[in-house]
Formats: C-alpha cells, structure tokens, sequence
C-alpha cells in the first residue's frame, strides 16, 4: 500500500481505511462554513486616518521615556540601622538602677553606665538588637561597648544571656576573663573576690584570659580565678570525686606539684568518659612531660586521634594537631574560635578597669 490514499485519497486504497471511513463517514459535516460579517472598529478605523502613524510615533516615544525613567528612578535607600548608642533596660521586679538613678518600667543603659540590681531586683537588657541579657539581684555590670562592639562588663553578680548573632558578637569582660560568645545561651556568676562560673545551656562560649583559654561547650562548665583565668571545663554531670579531683589540679600553680599528696590527676583519667575527652583535651595543653602523656594515652583510648596527629606532635605541644584532635570530639569546629581570635586580636583583653 502506498502513503498517498492515506493522506489525499491517491494511489492504491487500503481496505482497513475504506472500512473506517465508511463507518465514520454518518459524522461528516456537509454544511458549509459560515461568513463572518466585517466590521471595522475603532481601531480600524484610526489606522485609516491620515495623522495616524505620527500621532502612534510621538504615543510610543513618549512611554518609552516615561519608563525609562520610571526604570532607572530608584527610590532613596534607608541608611543601614546603626547599633543603639545606649541598650533599653525593662525592669522585672524591684528597682534596679542605671547610673545610680531607678528606672521605671523602661530605662536606658548608655556607654559607661551601670546597672546596678539589689537583693529584690532584676532588670532585662535588650543586647542591641542581638539577644537579651537577664539580670539577677546583687549584680553590677557596666556597658562598654554598644556598638562596633557589643560588650560589657559584669563586676559581681549573675547574668543569663541569650544571644541570636553570629559568633563573637557578643563579650563579657569578668575580673578573672573574658566570655565571647559563639552562638549561645549561658549563665555567668562573679562573686564578691572576682571568681567566677560559667554555664553553657546551648551553643558554646570562649573564655579566655592572655594566652589561657578555655572551649565550653553546651552541658559544660567551667570555673575561673583573678590572676590565674580559665579553669578547666568539664561536663555538669561528671562524678563528684571527678571535679573535686580536676579542682586540685587546676590550683596547682605547676605539673611538679601534681600528685605529691594525692594523684589527683590518676582520679581523673580513670574516671573519665568518652564525653570527658573535652576535659582531657584542655589538660594536654595544661600540663607536660610525664602528665602530658598519661592524658594522650587516656584520650586516645576514648577518641582516637584523627590522621594528621600524632603522640609526638601532641607532646611537643602542636596547636595545629590540638586542633584537630578537638575537631573530632563531636563538638562545633574549634575554627570559630580561630576565626575571631585572629580578626578581633583585642577583644579578649580585659576591660574592666
């Protein structure tokens, strides 16, 4: 069979064709198609005037310059907010004090200035937009930065903060070291010689004072000293026998004097958990020689050391294996921190003169 018949009746017909257009053949429409009146519109007959295509010409120049400019017309842009010079303070309960004065429901805490809680106050900073500071009774703080910085200092008391800002937007100097926050929320306590405790309830918080410093991350705490600055973290439901121990060690001014009348640092290798390799991290930067070593072998029992460190790397003192051997221990990569130190050099000096 050829194509032809198929498609103009030519050429050879196929019987199975014939046979469907027989049966199909009842629905062919045989009445012609209709005509369609013309009919000229307004349209039509504007194009028939003579003015016509000028008048259309000079129509489309002139809304092609009105979008033009309607385009390239931009409306002015607000100015980026700039950080409040002073932090809004709400009072919670009592009467809390901003430069000596009592606030009402709404204060005003400027650059300089101290809040100051007594034994029935509490007060609630708003951190510039960035979180929220509460502040408990018998506390003193003062703001020191508001802007460029967002920092204060608590010179005795007990702060919560919670902060929503990326990481190291937020410090708190302490007479004993310095806080940066790194995404967090946590509770901070100075007493009355300048010591101080700190509790991560989420995130993780760096805590530091010269070239000692501490990693606490969320379930930890960690402990502070005048003079002496971070102590070492450990997390909150380690044993009693297990902090009293790790509080022995941290008093000791030098790894000579570890384990002349108890082995204190013995309790606590024995006693750690895999989790407790937070603890045992800081101590191998802590501590050396001998001591040094029980915490490698200890910690590597509990988490392997990763490629790229080694026992002896570890022993010399290595920061770049210390590194990565914490990037292994589950928690956030220690490069936020490494991250801030290098591009805010003097935040962590202490403000609180």
């Amino acid at each position: 069979m050829k194509d032809d018949y198929l498609w103009d009746g030519s050429g050879e017909p196929d019987p199975e064709i014939q046979r469907l257009e027989k049966l199909l053949g009842r629905f062919r429409h045989k009445r012609p198609a209709p005509e369609l009146p013309a009919r000229a519109g307004l349209w039509d007959s504007l194009r028939m005037r003579p003015w016509f295509p000028e008048v259309a010409l000079v129509t489309a120049m002139a809304l092609l310059a009105v979008g033009s400019w309607l385009a390239l017309r931009k409306p002015p842009q607000p100015a980026p907010a700039e950080p409040p010079a002073a932090w809004q303070v709400a009072r919670l309960a009592g009467a809390p004090t901003v430069a000596s004065q009592r606030i009402g429901e709404k204060g005003r805490l400027g650059v300089g200035q101290r809040l100051e809680t007594d034994t029935s106050s509490r007060a609630l900073i708003d951190v510039g937009g960035v979180g929220e500071v509460q502040v408990d009774p018998e506390t003193r703080l003062r703001l020191v930065e508001a802007r460029s910085a967002r920092r204060l200092a608590l010179e005795r008391g007990t702060i919560h903060a919670l902060i929503w800002a990326p990481p190291g937007q937020f410090v708190v100097d302490t007479p004993s070291a310095v806080a940066v926050d790194l995404g967090c929320a946590y509770t901070l306590h100075v007493d009355d010689h300048g010591a101080g405790l700190l509790r991560v309830t989420f995130g993780w918080v760096g805590f530091k004072l010269k070239d000692r410093e501490s990693f606490i991350p969320e379930g930890a705490l960690c402990k502070t000293r005048p003079e002496a600055g971070p102590a070492t973290p450990y997390y909150e439901d380690a044993s009693p026998s297990f902090r009293e121990a790790l509080d022995k060690l941290d008093l000791e001014s030098t790894s000579a004097a570890i384990g002349q009348s108890r082995d204190e640092l013995g309790i606590v290798l024995a006693q750690a958990r895999k989790r407790d390799a937070l603890t045992l991290w800081h101590l191998l930067g802590r501590l050396d020689g001998r001591e040094r070593a029980r915490v490698f072998d200890r910690m590597a029992a509990l988490v392997p050391p990763p490629a790229g460190v080694t026992r002896e790397g570890i022993l010399r003192g290595d920061q770049q294996m210390l590194d990565l051997w914490w990037n292994a221990l589950g928690l956030r990569d220690i490069g936020w921190w490494r991250q801030w130190e290098r591009a805010w050099p003097d935040k962590t000096a202490r403000t609180d003169k």
